[in-house]
């Protein structure tokens, strides 16, 4: 288990395990010959994707972001990705039961994103695996979920979030908005076309503070109450691992290649000056670095 103090939140990872991933639908246009330098593919091209989720305890709630593939996979895509179903073992190694969890955020639905949200009783019901949680999600993503294209229809899965959406247990977002204090979500196009980021500051007194400050007075805040690497990101599938970094470098699944990149060029904007935590959903052994650009302009991911 990797974790780190951010500001006022302690920020966990817990994995729901790994899975074998095509490299080719991985890493999209990118040549093997360019990809196989960053990551080893097996003798069937296949490379070893993680299932990183965020735990992140603000002192007044425990949020969970991201609930990896769960444990309700049919045969058939068992087949393609195993099922290896480790998240509440790993959260329950970590001191972490389902009745912890007072919120829930997912960043998008596909199915290794929010397979856990939900799980069957001993009768078959598909029930809430987080009993106590308030759980989000995008509003778009729901929408497209109900009539998928034919490309992607494979990625959602109804019983991870139906259920929850009908009940009134899960919120739906628009983007933009901040769940508690110090955790917003923003719209990040590209993968899919709702997909958000997740971003924890973790001096969210500050950023009240400084919005209502005098500008001659927000110098002197921010040196005093927001030093640098107070800020982390869940990015999703928008860089997926330390390896996708580059501003080019996609995967074959995003539905909008274009708006990925121009997502990432609108993230690393920020992000990099500012020296944001970035957490990578799928990386199986940096979940977490400090994503950097050197001199002559290459991208660089500088571990914890």
């Amino acid at each position: 288990m990797h974790r780190v103090t951010l500001g006022d939140f302690e920020l966990s990872i817990f994995s729901d395990g790994t899975y074998p991933l095509d490299g080719g639908a991985f890493f999209g246009v990118v040549p093997k010959v360019m990809w196989s330098k960053r990551v080893t593919a097996d003798d069937k091209n296949y490379v070893t994707a993680g299932l990183n989720s965020l735990l992140i305890r603000t002192g007044k709630e425990t949020v969970l972001v991201e609930t990896g593939m769960g444990n309700k996979l049919s045969e058939r895509m068992i087949k393609f990705y195993g099922q290896p179903a480790k998240l509440l073992d790993n959260l329950a190694a970590g001191g972490v039961a389902p009745e912890d969890i007072d919120i829930v955020i997912n960043s998008h639905l596909h199915f290794d994103h929010c397979g856990w949200n939900t799980v069957r009783d001993q009768s078959g019901k598909i029930v809430p695996t987080f009993p106590r949680a308030r759980y989000y999600a995008p509003e778009g993503e729901w929408q497209y979920a109900q009539r998928p294209s034919e490309r992607d229809s494979i990625s959602y899965l109804a019983e991870n979030y139906a259920s929850l959406v009908e009940s009134g247990q899960m919120t739906l977002l628009k983007g933009g908005e901040e769940i508690v204090p110090g955790i917003s979500v923003e719209t990040f196009p590209g993968h899919t076309a709702h997909m958000l980021g997740v971003i924890v500051n973790g001096r969210p007194g500050f950023e009240r503070a400084r919005l209502q400050a005098a500008p001659s007075a927000v110098t002197k805040e921010s040196r005093a109450l927001a030093p640098e690497g107070t800020t982390a990101c869940y990015i999703s599938d928008l860089i997926p691992t330390t390896a996708h970094i580059d501003i080019t470098w996609g995967m074959g699944f995003d539905l909008y290649p274009l708006d990925t990149i121009e997502s990432k060029k609108q993230y690393y904007a920020q992000a990099i000056p500012e020296k944001w935590l970035t957490v990578f959903t799928h990386d199986p052994k940096t979940p977490w670095a400090y994503v950097e650009k050197d001199e002559a302009g290459k991208m660089l991911a500088r571990g914890v």
